[in-house]
């Protein structure tokens, strides 16, 4: 997909927004992917997967399977992994921790891609990839659609994002004078409970 611009998919849906967020990391900023809205219409998640899986297969060979962590990277997981042609499974958090569950398990030495939908500060993917290590996999690369630290996340594999996006995020007691006062929405599902 030579000149596929994967951020036009989030703005034409309405997904690029602005405004005050918390973040499932608890940083705050002024800028918001919102993944669930773009997985909405299936024509748009199904051209941002096969541009993903155009771009790990240029840069991975030979994969066995396809892993997301739950919730939210589930159906841009699959659907990457439908256009890989390789099999996928999704972890779940049991205790706080990312494990494979539902009889889901990888054979020793299987090679894995990990596919995750927005990276910030990359805790999630360091949590899925340190997951399938543990369940025997061999992680080579972390796929995703937006890597909002423009690659200077380390999350201990190579990151193929789609799009690489600088964007700023705060502590809550250092926020800049245009989002101070202002009432914060959180849209992500991190610390939300069951």
């Amino acid at each position: 997909m030579k000149n596929f611009d994967a951020l036009k998919e989030f703005e034409d849906a309405g997904a690029l927004m602005k405004g005050h967020f918390i973040l499932s990391s608890g940083l705050h900023s002024d800028t918001y992917l919102n993944k669930s809205i773009v997985s909405m219409h299936p024509d748009r998640a199904e051209r941002l997967c096969r541009a993903l899986a155009e771009k790990i297969a240029d840069q991975v060979k030979n994969i066995d399977y396809v892993i997301s962590p739950a919730m939210g990277a589930i159906i841009y997981g699959y659907e990457t992994a439908r256009h890989l042609k390789a099999p996928f499974m999704f972890l779940e958090r049991v205790d706080g921790e990312f494990q494979l569950r539902r009889g889901f398990s990888v054979e020793k030495g299987a090679r894995v891609v990990v596919v995750e939908d927005i990276v910030s500060t990359g805790l999630s993917a360091r949590e899925a990839i340190t997951a399938v290590t543990k369940a025997g996999g061999e992680v080579l690369a972390l796929g995703c659609l937006v890597d909002r630290s423009a690659g200077a996340v380390d999350v201990g594999a190579p990151i193929l994002p789609l799009v690489e996006l600088k964007v700023e995020a705060w502590e809550p007691d250092n926020l800049p004078p245009h989002l101070e006062g202002t009432p914060a929405m959180k849209p992500g599902s991190r610390g939300v409970s069951q």
